[in-house]
């Protein structure tokens, strides 16, 4: 089993937590944070919390030509993408 957390937000939360834990005061699109270790115990593999803008996915939606459940998806892969170890 996996096991991870999705959040979508506004541009002020994002841009909080950008400033918060990257040194970035700014919105962003996607954000990851990768859990760590696992509980004692617990035998699903959680591999943290994917937090996405849904303002700056509409706006790249409408840059990109296409719709927002597009981005939204695009998104939702560029950040679990991260949580896997993935850079960029």
């Amino acid at each position: 089993a996996v096991e991870g957390s999705i959040m979508i937000t506004d541009d002020d939360e994002i841009q909080n937590l950008n400033s918060t834990w990257r040194g970035i005061n700014r919105p962003t699109d996607v954000l990851s944070f990768p859990n760590g270790e696992n509980p004692p115990g617990y035998h699903a593999m959680v591999l943290g919390d994917i937090i996405i803008s849904a303002r700056t996915a509409e706006k790249q939606a409408k840059e990109r030509g296409h719709d927002v459940q597009t981005e939204l998806r695009i998104l939702l892969v560029h950040g679990l993408l991260h949580l896997l170890d993935y850079d960029h």
